[in-house]
């Protein structure tokens, strides 16, 4: 039996898959562990944790020749060019969902292609690939400094977590 711990969009699910229960469950199983790589890739792109997203993808493609490796940090870069090329709005999230796709074709591929004991390692390297991309996830907050501002009979409308500071000494 094959436990694998997934992380993807925020939540934990842990799949468990075995070998005996048929292939479609087990293709199943690299298809979301695949997707979230794939994900962990475009979220990563352009944030401090890049670097190391970028070269723990890349040593997993490679599966230790130097070339394949070299290789695929040229792809990792490319794909960032292309998200950082992307303008705001539709396009960049046309773009997005195209790069994640890509990325998950080739997680997929590479997962199919191996032996059961190194899918296991990769699924594996992948798990903590996405836990790290998802830890150097920005939080989304939003700050608003009304220190010089002047109010009067005015309210604040919002949603989600917000903290309001009356500043009326300063």
């Amino acid at each position: 039996m094959t436990n694998w711990l997934l992380t993807a969009c925020g939540r934990t699910t842990l799949m468990v898959l075995s070998r005996d229960v048929g292939d479609d469950m087990l293709v199943e199983g690299l298809v979301a562990v695949a997707a979230a790589g794939g994900g962990a890739i475009v979220q990563a792109a352009g944030t401090d944790a890049w670097n190391g997203i970028r070269g723990g993808f890349a040593r997993l493609f490679g599966r230790g020749e130097a070339g394949r490796e070299q290789a695929e940090l040229e792809r990792l870069d490319q794909t960032q060019a292309v998200l950082d090329a992307a303008r705001e709005g539709e396009e960049a999230q046309r773009v997005e969902i195209a790069q994640v796709a890509r990325w998950q074709t080739r997680l997929e591929t590479l997962l199919e292609e191996l032996p059961e004991a190194e899918q296991q390692q990769v699924v594996a390297e992948l798990q903590a690939l996405v836990a790290q991309a998802e830890a150097a996830k920005p939080e989304g907050t939003v700050h608003n400094d009304f220190s010089r501002a002047t109010f009067t009979n005015s309210q604040v409308l919002g949603s989600g977590n917000m903290t309001v500071t009356n500043n009326y000494d300063k």
